[in-house]
């Protein structure tokens, strides 16, 4: 097999832009002294702005901090807080010092974050002192007793913190560049632990040519410049807001707009409008709550039920009718200002094509794109092209990104199929982990020796390259011996007009061993629906085999700790509310 092979699912990327073979210290260097007075971060909620210089300096200031407190590279420190300067701050005095950063889920609790501790061997902690209901101080004293390796904890808003901002010494200055000209590209600099669907949560560990390259390829296919203001609603714990966001925006002399520690939509919007933003970042249940904030202030009142789980942890309306296919008004503008939006990026989990055209038609952002990866590979694997045509960035997502191969398998036997067969989608390049830490089991689950990651993700690619993800291997429902894939229900469902969101899942039956069942969101103030009243609209329309058996309305859907749809924990659920032996 080879690239040329077009008639099998594999596909390799362009050889430019060039791979950056430097550190995440060095990329930030470098563009301090291209562009030291342009704009690189913004915190809307303490209304800061640092220039390049301004956050170089303090970032040098905080890589002293830690060496006197005892980091040098190859330590763990761990950093758990919600979207705040100080996080970005960390992130890149980390980096420069070759410290391997832990990232912590604003939403963890005890357990969870006494885990990722002691299993990345975390010496040293820097947190917010709470969040909304989360006392991070409080819980991590509480868990002290577990975490054997850890040294010191300081909090953000503490005197010691400060301190560590505290202008350094020479001699520490030169301490931080001796430390910095060790380090090389393939150094580890990150741990990242999955949500941990099933089983412990394993620690993604990544590189500097990981993420740093990642985040600069990702920035340039939207065609970043230092005029570009990106406006990062989605978590910095995960890979969306740390890399295709605050590595993307450092490569290319672009700013960082933080608009609130959490995801509130009317915040977003709001800071958008104020900083002049070119790009904004979410999840698709963000951009169905902005979508719900455009209609709220352009008068028709419909807000819809909360979605749990959008981004930091945090809920937000839907918006009403998403599903609908009616994209209504332009009320972009109405109550925000988004004339200064180009593109964007969407990801995270798949998009109802409804939404997606919604924000395309509705918030001024016909460049923006769709990416699609997974933590291991740093995140991005495929991403559409800002001149894409509609159809295909609503449809699909994308095409392989620079310097990256990917192939679409049989789960079973490994073989490359032929193009417009579902198999599960592999992924192989400077993108992918070093490994799961002090995990090698795991990794090799995996990972081959030729390189290829296997994802768990089912994909479809065109003749054009470009991949439909079609759903998760384990989520693949198999009713009288017919393959469903949830996903094509879920599109269908979406149509509905009081339908926003849906979610489809197997559960078992004597007859068929599986039956379908359709978790739905409805618009607020909609009739509740029934399993007639889902027949009756997807008769004709879809396979009868495809229409669901059961139907069960709810506010929100079940999520892990970064947002994503716990479909182990709704199977359970059903089994077990409606009697059904397993």
């Amino acid at each position: 097999m080879t690239a040329f092979d077009t008639s099998l699912s594999y596909a390799a990327g362009e050889s430019q832009p060039p791979l950056l073979t430097q550190t995440i210290g060095t990329t930030l260097a470098a563009t301090t002294a291209k562009f030291p007075d342009s704009d690189a971060l913004i915190d809307a909620a303490v209304d800061r702005t640092w220039t390049y210089a301004g956050l170089r300096r303090d970032v040098i200031s905080l890589a002293a901090g830690l060496v006197r407190h005892g980091v040098t590279t190859g330590d763990r420190v761990a950093l758990w807080a919600p979207n705040r300067f100080e996080w970005v701050l960390t992130q890149f005095a980390a980096a420069e010092i070759g410290a391997i950063l832990v990232v912590l889920n604003p939403a963890y609790r005890r357990s969870e974050v006494a885990y990722a501790l002691k299993q990345s061997g975390a010496t040293l902690v820097l947190t917010a002192e709470k969040f909304r209901d989360a006392e991070y101080a409080v819980m991590i004293d509480d868990v002290r007793d577990q975490v054997p390796d850890l040294r010191e904890v300081v909090v953000f808003e503490s005197d010691t913190f400060a301190e560590m901002l505290t202008e350094p010494s020479s001699d520490e200055v030169t301490k931080v560049a001796e430390l910095a000209a060790g380090l090389t590209d393939d150094d580890p600099i990150n741990i990242q632990y999955t949500s941990g669907t099933t089983g412990a949560p394993k620690g993604v560990t990544l590189t500097h040519r990981n993420i740093g390259n990642n985040g600069y390829m990702v920035g340039a296919l939207l065609d970043y410049t230092e005029a570009d203001r990106i406006c990062l609603p989605v978590p910095f714990y995960h890979c969306f807001g740390m890399v295709m966001g605050n590595l993307a925006a450092i490569a290319f002399g672009a700013t960082m707009v933080i608009p609130g520690p959490g995801f509130d939509p009317r915040d977003t919007l709001g800071a958008v409008e104020k900083y002049r933003c070119t790009s904004l970042y979410g999840v698709p249940t963000m951009f169905i709550a902005e979508l719900a904030a455009l209609d709220a202030g352009a008068g028709s009142g419909a807000s819809g039920p909360k979605v749990a789980g959008a981004g930091s942890g945090a809920s937000g309306p839907s918006v009403a009718g998403a599903g609908s296919g009616a994209s209504g008004p332009n009320v972009a503008g109405a109550e925000f200002d988004l004339s200064s939006l180009r593109t964007g990026i969407m990801a995270g989990s798949p998009c109802p094509e409804q939404v997606m055209r919604r924000v395309l038609d509705e918030m001024n952002m016909s460049q923006v794109s769709i990416c699609y990866g997974m933590t291991e590979t740093s995140p991005v694997s495929t991403q559409t092209r800002m001149d894409d045509d509609v159809d295909l960035r609503v449809a699909t997502v994308g095409r392989v990104g620079p310097h990256l191969e990917i192939k679409i398998i049989d789960p079973v036997t490994g073989e490359t199929l032929p193009r417009g067969e579902t198999g599960e989608f592999c992924t192989r390049g400077y993108s992918v982990m070093k490994g799961y830490w002090k995990d090698p089991a795991k990794t090799a689950e995996v990972l081959s020796e030729e390189g290829w990651m296997r994802t768990g993700d089912l994909g479809v690619m065109g003749d054009d390259g470009y991949v439909r993800i079609t759903g998760r291997i384990k989520d693949l429902v198999i009713r009288g011996g017919e393959n469903i894939y949830p996903r094509e229900v879920e599109e269908f469902l979406y149509t509905h007009p009081d339908i926003i969101d849906a979610q489809v899942i197997g559960v078992p039956d004597e007859k068929y061993g599986e039956e379908l069942m359709a978790w739905i969101q409805l618009r607020e103030g909609a009739s509740p629906l029934t399993v007639d009243d889902v027949r009756a609209f997807a008769t004709g329309h879809i396979a009868r085999h495809k229409i669901p058996r059961y139907v069960h309305v709810v506010d929100e859907f079940p999520m892990t700790v970064t947002g994503k749809v716990r479909k182990v924990e709704m199977r359970a659920q059903s089994i077990e509310f409606l009697g059904l032996s397993k």
